[in-house]
């Protein structure tokens, strides 16, 4: 079911703005009040929010972290640098840097606005949702971090190897803080989530990224009022994937420290010659990292690059697939995306950016250097093929999607985790792969290439182009 509710259609919060970024299905938020403001769950980039401040005249007090993230390096150490502003965790947090670990039910004051700390344990030990309330004492919003979604709350398996406590366990404690801490406020409270559609830290969320409590307590499984504990365990744990690898070391980071993003870009942007690009390949093990266009590396690539595009999502893709953070990369960009390619790796804690290809792939063939291709056909084309021979045909699409609607032939191997599905692939005759849109086909094409699967055929396009052109698909059902 759809909310029926926007961001546009909910009445705006004076004074509270949403900063959300799409490729990353995260959103952070700067509330000010009489020249304070305060930053909940900040990328690592921090400027815009320095800025956002300046522009308000605002000088920023606090920095509220929802819990230890895992899908992204939060901006929050860095920020508190180069502004002053105290860092605050909920309780049972233990942050390696000074900061404001809040009891429950601890208040800050912000201009005319407070803000309650809620302990709200259960996607991890230490998650808390930070309650605003004017200064009449109306609760206003409440920013909920991976506690409670837009559709879904946040998955109870992050946190098990450090709380030691399984995830039904873990489950059960977001039981009770839902209902004891979330589901008593009032229906008019706006709930601000950390992450969108999306993000693999829930399973099934809405696309809006803002709503009232009330819609969400209609449209909400896990808010169902005759929902027993043992239900919402089951329901929540059901069908839980892997969380991706890069997970853990994301916590550590925010955990324990950082380099500052200033120094990370300083070090990765380096332009590098073809020479002394394939030098550096060679001296330090990296990878080579090709960030263009899908359209672009299918026509021309280094060989054994691996295709992980900007204009997709980007920083989840590099740390679900490339999961080591201490891995050197090497870049292929766009002319002038260099900087932009480097902050968002850091952003998910790759920071051993090391240089990138200076002239890009048209530097590298004027160099004389060799360059690999991809075989990419349309979906028109494909039709012809399969209509006529017995060809394997792989969908690296997610499983959910897969079960919604597939090509009857097609084989699943979900690009998440692809590495697990490597035999799956025939090594003596051609094979085709597809997604949804043409995106996630080409990295899984670059992977297998890198590992010397090369007798692969991109269907350009994906699922949606397979199904316009009439193409045989099982019906379409709700996964």
């Amino acid at each position: 079911m759809k909310n029926k509710n926007s961001k546009d259609s909910i009445r705006a919060l004076a004074g509270v703005e949403q900063i959300y970024t799409g490729c990353m299905a995260q959103g952070a938020y700067y509330i000010q009040s009489n020249g304070e403001a305060v930053i909940i769950d900040p990328l690592r980039e921090v400027q815009p929010y320095i800025s956002r401040a300046a522009k308000d005249n605002a000088k920023i007090k606090y920095i509220f972290e929802t819990h230890f993230h895992a899908d992204f390096v939060s901006g929050h150490i860095t920020l508190s640098k180069k502004t002053g502003a105290s860092i605050v965790f909920g309780p049972t947090a233990k942050p390696f840097f000074d900061a404001i670990i809040a009891n429950d039910g601890q208040v800050f004051q912000v201009g005319d606005f407070t803000i309650t700390a809620l302990h709200t344990p259960g996607h991890t030990m230490e998650s808390t949702t930070y309650l605003l309330k004017n200064n009449k004492g109306k609760d206003l919003a409440i920013f909920s971090g991976d506690t409670l979604f837009l559709g879904d709350v946040g998955r109870p398996d992050l946190a098990q190897k450090a709380a030691s406590m399984t995830q039904e366990e873990l489950a059960g404690l977001l039981f009770e803080s839902l209902r004891t801490k979330i589901i008593p406020l009032a229906d008019d409270v706006i709930v601000y989530p950390a992450h969108g559609a999306g993000s693999a830290c829930g399973k099934n969320m809405m696309k809006e990224t803002v709503d009232t409590l009330g819609n969400q307590k209609k449209m909400n499984y896990a808010l169902r009022a005759d929902m027993t504990k043992e239900e919402f365990v089951q329901e929540v744990t059901d069908g839980l994937l892997p969380p991706p690898l890069y997970f853990p070391l994301n916590v550590k980071m925010n955990k324990e420290g950082y380099d500052d993003i200033d120094a990370i870009i300083a070090r990765g942007i380096q332009a590098l010659s073809p020479e002394a690009f394939e030098a550096a390949a060679n001296e330090s093990g990296a990878i080579v990292l090709d960030v263009r266009h899908q359209n672009d590396f299918v026509k021309a690539h280094i060989p054994r690059s691996i295709f992980i595009g900007l204009e997709g999502g980007f920083a989840p893709w590099v740390g679900a697939l490339l999961a080591d953070t201490e891995q050197p990369l090497l870049l292929v960009c766009p002319q002038g995306k260099e900087e932009e390619a480097i902050t968002r790796l850091s952003r998910v804690g790759f920071d051993k950016t090391i240089g990138f290809l200076q002239g890009g792939i048209a530097a590298w063939k004027s160099s004389g250097k060799e360059t690999d291709s991809l075989t990419s056909i349309s979906a028109e084309e494909f039709k012809k093929v399969i209509e006529t021979l017995d060809i394997p045909v792989f969908d690296v699409r997610k499983e959910r999607e897969y079960a919604s609607s597939h090509i009857q032939k097609a084989k699943l191997t979900p690009l998440d985790f692809l590495n697990d599905y490597l035999t799956e692939f025939p090594s003596n005759k051609d094979f085709y792969l597809h997604c949804a849109g043409g995106y996630r086909s080409i990295i899984a094409a670059s992977i297998l290439k890198s590992r010397g699967i090369h007798n692969l055929i991109d269907v350009a396009g994906g699922f949606a182009d397979i199904k316009k052109v009439g193409i045989p698909v099982t019906n379409e059902v709700c996964p």
